[in-house]
């Protein structure tokens, strides 16, 4: 008979989720993990079973909470062009929210330490590519619905957004001036034909 959860579980996750945005998964502890999530290794062992296993969870929650705010900024404008902007606005306004860190959970793994980890790099793959789909899809719908031209290319824009959003975790750790970073953002945009 399996022992029952003696702990609050959403809590505990959302907590570890902090802990693995802030330190990334090589540098949270299971010390750190466990004193965030109020619970002892027992508890721990018992219902997660190891560090990947709450990796994991963690990166589903993430999910669940913070891309898909992003993602319904993405589909909430009138046009595809006004959505890929709130997209980009959300971004810049949780980077600019000082309860969380100037990174996002999952630029953060693909790190080598996580790709070395068959189930890790499975979710992050599969992660990173229905994000893009979700710029794709709504860029198709965009272009069937002629606010886009026909020679418009969803796929390979999709890719860059993508492409250029985990460049800009990156820098955005020193470039610091959200007027800079929503200059770039505009030029990208307007180069891509949105």
């Amino acid at each position: 008979m399996p022992r029952k959860v003696k702990f609050n579980y959403d809590r505990a996750i959302h907590r570890a989720t902090q802990v693995f945005w802030k330190k990334g998964y090589s540098n949270a502890s299971l010390r750190d993990l466990l004193g965030a999530m109020g619970i002892g290794e027992g508890s721990f062992y018992n219902t997660l079973k190891s560090k990947k296993q709450l990796y994991l969870e963690c990166l589903k929650h993430y999910n669940d909470t913070v891309l898909r705010r992003r993602l319904a900024a993405l589909l909430s404008g009138a046009s595809a062009k006004e959505g890929v902007r709130a997209f980009f606005k959300a971004v810049l306004d949780e980077l600019d929210d000082p309860r969380t860190p100037r990174i996002c959970l999952f630029e953060k793994s693909l790190s080598s330490e996580v790709l070395a980890e068959r189930d890790l790099k499975r979710y992050v793959v599969v992660g990173l590519a229905a994000f893009s789909d979700c710029f794709r899809q709504r860029l198709e719908s965009a272009r069937e619905s002629g606010e886009l031209p026909a020679n418009f290319d969803p796929q390979v824009v999709a890719q860059v957004l993508v492409t250029y959003l985990q460049g800009l975790y990156q820098v955005i750790r020193v470039l610091q001036d959200r007027t800079q970073v929503e200059r770039q953002i505009e030029t990208l945009l307007r180069g891509l034909g949105l």
